[in-house]
This record gives structure tokens, sequence and C-alpha cells, in this order.
């Protein structure tokens, strides 16, 4: 009986396990990275991050009412100082923190580009948190879970591979040192 029960968990172990090591070991098997995913940008035009692939990628979800929307100011900053070297910013307008963006199309517009000046490319209002969040947002809580927007003006940095290099909560201004080092980073230095 001892030598039966053996066997039976040496095959159950060896059929839990076949299904595992053949999954690791599948050629071509890499996670997902953020150049799958695009957002309809504010302008009409579609956002691909594909279109960065290789170079860092500040993706913020905002928003026109909120108290940290002078934030933008600080984002574009961060644009002028290091475009030309390879950064792109992303503002992802979204209405799921306190109800701070209710506005359409052309609101977003005046508070981005006329108050702030704002040149980086921003989506159309989208969802960034909840089942109905933007694809993206949903990768990137699996990315990193235990850092999900928890307000307006949240900051993942995606690095050169693709993958979220850093998290800078709302409080955390653009002009903050540890973003600026962050993005230096993954600039390849200064």
């Amino acid at each position: 009986m001892p030598a039966d029960r053996r066997r039976f968990l040496a095959v159950l172990a060896g059929g839990l396990l076949l299904p595992v090591l053949a999954e690791a070991q599948a050629p071509g098997m890499s996670r997902p990275t953020a150049y799958q995913f695009s957002f309809a940008g504010l302008d009409g035009n579609d956002i691909r991050l594909a279109d960065y692939a290789g170079k860092p990628i500040l993706v913020v979800n905002t928003a026109s009412l909120c108290g940290y929307t002078p934030q933008y100011a600080g984002l574009q900053q961060l644009w002028t100082r290091f475009h030309e070297r390879g950064l792109m910013i992303v503002g992802v307008p979204s209405n799921d923190f306190g109800g701070q963006e209710p506005g359409g199309v052309a609101e977003i517009a005046a508070t981005a580009h006329r108050h702030y000046g704002v040149g980086f490319p921003l989506a159309m209002k989208a969802e960034v948190k909840g089942p109905g969040a933007h694809p993206f947002y949903k990768w990137a809580a699996l990315e990193k879970p235990l850092d999900p927007p928890r307000w307006n003006f949240h900051k993942y940095l995606i690095g050169r591979d693709g993958h979220i290099a850093a998290v800078f909560p709302t409080a955390i201004e653009p002009a903050d040192a540890r973003v600026i080092a962050a993005i230096v980073k993954e600039l390849g230095g200064e």
C-alpha cells in the first residue's frame, strides 16, 4: 500500500509540474509591455505607445478642476527639458476622482493648452480605475498592483524596456528630484 501511495503521489506531482515547466520553457513567452497600448488622442490622432518603443514614457492621469492641476506646468517643463532627448509624456484626462474632469474636448484643451501651455499629447478622457479602466491602466495594475492611481496626476514612468520603471503618486511634483533622476536614468544619464 505505501508503494502505491508513493507512485500515486509521484504521478500526481508530475502531472501538476509538467504544465508549469512547459509554460516556463515555452519559447517566445514574455510579459506584455506598455508598447501594446494606445490612446485615442484629444486631437483626433491615436497615441500609440509602440511609436516610442525604447524611449521612456511618462503616463499621467490628469484633471482640469483638481487642486493638483497646476502640475500641468511641471509636466510641460519636463517635456521642454527632456523631449528632444527622447522622453514622451502622455496626459490621460480622467473623471474618476472627485468628478474633477467633467468637461469635454474643448474644456480639457482650454485648461491644458491655453492655461498651462501643454505641448505634449493628451488622450481623450478615459477611466483609469475599476472594471471599465483603459487597457493600459489594467496592465499597469498587474505590473504594479500596490501602486494604482489613487487620485489625479498619478505618474507611471515606462522604462526603455516597456515596463514600469517608477511610480510617482499625486503628491510628488513633476519637478521633484526623484522624478527627474528616474527620467535621466531611463534616458541613459545626463
